[in-house]
């Protein structure tokens, strides 16, 4: 991990490696997008022939069960690469814009220009995933890449095999181990762009330092991810999906359901349908893919979890699942607690855990007051048969995204952009937006060369403010009259500043 090394290395080697990409960014951005969007095409061949020795790695740091790392890890990274290799071209080619009638014989584009070399900092959660994507639509764009894993589940030597396989040029991404200290020297480098996943107090961190420089920041961070149950909602199927959404990844996902908000007429059904699922999940680091949830990663989220669970307890809540776990072992088993307030920590700070606090609520009203109550903004659920009011609801949370009855699935869909507000960040990511994110977006506007003089330009007379005046109050005036004057008073302005322009005052 470096850990051993001397400050003076980890900024020699963030500078090497940075001054690498570079160099690579010259050969990478004079491809096509349809070059570019080939190796992407190749490296998610190589993804799909290699998918069993990946989950392998990916087990071995996470502790995920196999087919957490199949579902989350494998397929989520696929489905990207295979919307890049559809969508790129379209997203990243110049687009004509509408050009105003006062600029007539003008046209307008956009323009997708690579912005150089992108800081990848990723999180310990998802080690595969959120290395893969984030790679592929940096260098889709033309950019090279500078990643940085988590020194925590960094999968060494795994993502530049599959880049090597699928024959990405070296230099085109860059892979640097190391803590907070590699990190911090890479943002020093001054890439042209970071994009970080994971916790809102480093986010807060990576923010104040790449401002030192001027640096422009995506921000993925935390999330306290609310899950509004209404009375009319499938009662089996919202269970599942409360189970599924809190429980997947052992419940390390900034989009885990983290609080179930079921209304007070169908909450006794919900809570025994939600135990029922709970008690029944298979928990092992499987190795044949026959488990539903594995080992949480870190021992410091175990205490965290702990810490949360037994701050409820001591308030009032009741433990309905788990009571099995001793505090101390990674494999938590579901929990799902009964009676837990608003302000309570487990209904308040990011558990990152296989925790299921429930909430009951009487009205519309009352629960988005109490869902948006949050410092977290990234995602949300709400269900409902009743689709107008479903809407309505979604409309009214403050979060980047929301899923009407289902969970976790704009996420799922790599056309949607992905981020939130509030603590959870900011910037999107994933989409076209995502692929605009990566890219210099230039404006570019297209004119003949005349010997046209421009009625903007000098000598400001003062029978131009008389023609301008009255161009202006019937252009924006409307209607069918105000703008055959508007017609009548622009080529009388527009002879009158080319003869100005060119005789003088």
């Amino acid at each position: 991990m470096n850990t051993d090394m001397t400050d003076e290395q980890v900024v020699a080697l963030a500078r090497s490696e940075a001054a690498k990409a570079r160099a690579g960014a010259k050969s990478l951005s004079r491809r096509s997008v349809a070059t570019r969007v080939a190796f992407i095409r190749t490296l998610r061949e190589v993804i799909v022939r290699r998918r069993e020795e990946i989950i392998d790695r990916i087990q071995q740091e996470t502790g995920k069960s196999r087919s957490d790392a199949l579902v989350s890890e494998i397929f989520g990274a696929l489905d990207v690469l295979a919307w890049i290799e559809k969508f790129a071209p379209k997203h990243l080619a110049p687009q004509k814009v509408h050009t105003s009638i006062v600029l007539m014989g003008k046209k307008s584009e956009t323009w997708c220009e690579p912005l150089g070399t992108i800081l990848v900092i990723s999180p310990w959660n998802y080690p595969f995933y959120q290395a893969i994507a984030p790679i592929a639509l940096a260098v889709a764009c033309g950019n090279t890449v500078l990643y940085k894993p988590s020194e925590w589940t960094p999968l060494s030597g795994l993502i530049e095999d599959l880049l090597a396989a699928a024959q990405f040029a070296p230099n085109w991404v860059r892979v640097v181990y190391g803590d907070g200290r590699v990190g911090a020297a890479l943002i020093d480098t001054k890439p042209e762009k970071i994009m970080f996943t994971g916790s809102t107090r480093t986010g807060k961190v990576i923010l104040q330092r790449a401002a030192e420089h001027m640096i422009p920041v995506e921000l993925e961070l935390g999330g306290k991810d609310a899950m509004i149950v209404f009375e009319d909602a499938d009662i089996g199927r919202a269970a599942a999906g409360a189970a599924w959404g809190g429980l997947t990844c052992t419940g390390q996902s900034c989009t885990s359901v983290e609080r179930v908000y079921v209304h007070e007429r169908v909450y006794d059904r919900f809570r025994e349908a939600l135990v029922a699922i709970a008690t029944a999940i298979k928990q092992e680091t499987d190795r044949d893919g026959d488990a539903d949830i594995g080992a949480m990663t870190t021992d410091f989220q175990v205490k965290i979890v702990r810490e949360h669970v037994e701050d409820a307890k001591a308030q009032g809540a009741q433990q309905l699942t788990g009571t099995e776990w001793n505090g101390q072992s990674r494999l938590i088993p579901p929990i799902v607690l009964d009676d837990v307030r608003d302000d309570m920590q487990v209904a308040r700070a990011e558990t990152f855990g296989p925790v299921l606090p429930l909430l009951r609520f009487s009205n519309e009203e009352d629960v988005v007051r109490r869902a948006n109550d949050s410092e977290f903004g990234l995602t949300a659920s709400v269900w409902s048969k009743d689709l107008v009011r479903a809407r309505r609801v979604a409309a009214a949370l403050d979060v980047g995204g929301v899923s009407i009855n289902n969970v976790m699935a704009t996420e799922a869909n790599p056309a949607l952009p992905f981020g939130g507000v509030k603590n959870s960040g900011f910037g999107r990511y994933k989409g076209a937006l995502g692929l605009h994110a990566f890219s210099n977006v230039k404006s570019v506007l297209i004119d003949k060369d005349s010997g046209k003089i421009e009625a903007n330009w000098f000598p400001y007379t003062r029978r131009k403010y008389e023609l301008f005046t009255d161009m202006t109050v019937n252009y924006f005036s409307g209607g069918p009259a105000a703008f055959v004057r508007f017609l009548r008073a622009a080529l009388e302005l527009e002879s009158y500043a080319n003869k100005a322009g060119k005789n003088g005052r």
